[in-house]
């Protein structure tokens, strides 16, 4: 804990897992790849992230920037704990005394003006990112000295939406922070879409990195579903499938999936961004909403190709396919990070494989589900153009010949839905929460 003459002095955790990482390597100066590598282990936040948490330090001990004497800016590189009389002793589990080196002092009864210059910073559109930041450093003030006198005297005045979403994001990033409610306050309805355009803003080209990679990831799932199938099906006895058609289901199984992928990665990406609370909710929303949006394209797409290349006429799903596979996407994914807070679920090694194993299992039971009520996925669409078309060979039926069905029955059919959703769950969870590289992570990074 961080102390003064016998009292905590409060600091979120990450926060104070910084000032502990600076310390101990109080020697040299911590490169930012390292502090995210070692604070932000589990999860991707932007540069300003780590600028926040610095400041947050510096009010807490009483630094000042321009004259350092705890933390210094090593430009283009990090930061450096710089003061020089640091005392390690072993723990015994006694409460700490008194602390020789001078902290901030305690913050006491504002002044009555205090309040004034504040509000008036955060109340005022911003011109830049230095000014976004000035903006924020006010908002954590205004919490130091007391949220409620603040939003009092915010009242309605010009900018009060504004200065209230400011207010409210803030507050996840100030321990002494109150409430700060949206209902009930002056123009709701105004303040909660200034806020959405304050935390998407924020992180929005990391979500566009993830969204991307959801995508990549779903396109690899379905290439590798579409091919595997493909070489059981040219495999399997009495099936009249050439060699051939696994390409051809391995192209089919890769577009379906990367643009399924980009709709729910979409979705997931731009919902994480942006919620704080009730995040499982959000996450099942937004998943369900990027994946019904794809479906009804490609839904609508893929009717009018047949009907006017082929002319046949037959019941494609697609919306509501995509609204219940995304939302299960959604559930699986907020389940497996929902230990995760502040930033975007990164997880790795082990915690990386075992969320993308909940997302597929969550995705791979949705499939299922689907099929059993009669809305099969993309291998069970293909069996019906297959079966509507004369002459075709990419019936499955002999797959359900291979497991004791007389066709392609019930039982076949919920196996391949089931593998289709888990794979496609498998990479799209994989894809989503891949972690940069140092030099995709200083341009995403970079202002």
């Amino acid at each position: 804990m961080l102390a003064r003459e016998g009292r905590e002095v409060p600091l979120i955790p990450r926060y104070f897992d910084l000032l502990v990482l600076l310390v101990e390597r109080r020697h040299e100066a911590v490169h930012r790849r390292d502090i995210f590598d070692r604070v932000w282990t589990d999860v991707i936040v932007s540069d300003s992230a780590l600028s926040q948490a610095v400041r947050t330090i510096r009010r807490t001990l009483g630094d000042d920037s321009r004259e350092p004497r705890f933390i210094r800016t090593v430009s283009r590189h990090g930061y450096r704990f710089v003061f020089p009389d640091v005392v390690e002793e072993e723990e015994d589990g006694a409460w700490p005394g008194p602390v020789a080196i001078p902290l901030a002092e305690p913050e006491g009864e504002a002044p009555a003006d205090a309040y004034e210059p504040l509000l008036d910073r955060i109340a005022r559109a911003p011109s830049g990112s230095g000014d976004d930041e000035e903006r924020r450093e006010a908002a954590e003030l205004l919490h130091a000295l007391g949220t409620s006198e603040a939003l009092r005297r915010l009242g309605t005045r010009p900018g009060h939406a504004s200065a209230r979403a400011l207010l409210r994001d803030a507050r996840w990033d100030s321990p002494q922070a109150g409430p700060v409610p949206l209902l009930g306050a002056p123009a709701p309805m105004a303040v909660a879409r200034e806020l959405l355009r304050l935390r998407y803003r924020r992180a929005a080209r990391i979500a566009a990195s993830r969204w991307a990679g959801a995508s990549t990831g779903g396109g690899l799932a379905g290439i590798a579903a579409g091919g595997v199938g493909g070489l059981i099906l040219a495999a399997t006895p009495g099936s009249a499938a050439p060699i051939a058609i696994v390409p051809v289901l391995a192209v089919i199984g890769g577009g379906c999936g990367a643009i399924g992928g980009a709709g729910v990665g979409a979705g997931l990406s731009a919902v994480e961004a942006i919620a704080r609370s009730q995040r499982t909710v959000a996450l099942i929303c937004g998943g369900a909403l990027g994946g019904g949006l794809v479906g009804v394209a490609v839904q609508w797409l893929a009717r009018w190709s047949l009907a006017a290349l082929v002319g046949l006429t037959i019941g494609i799903g697609g919306g509501p396919e995509g609204v219940v596979i995304g939302g299960a996407a959604g559930l699986g994914y907020a389940i497996a990070t929902r230990r995760i807070k502040g930033g975007m679920a990164a997880p790795r090694g082990r915690r990386r494989l075992l969320a993308a194993i909940i997302t597929a299992a969550a995705c791979g039971l949705a499939g299922l589900t689907l099929t059993l009520s009669g809305r099969p996925l993309v291998g069970g669409t293909i069996h019906a153009i297959a079966y509507a078309a004369d002459g075709s060979r990419a019936t499955l039926a002999p797959l359900g010949r291979l497991i004791g069905e007389p066709d392609f029955g019930p039982v076949s059919q919920g196996i391949i839905a089931f593998g289709e959703g888990a794979l496609f769950g498998l990479g799209l969870a994989f894809g989503l929460m891949r972690r940069p590289s140092p030099t995709s992570q200083a341009m995403l990074t970079a202002r």
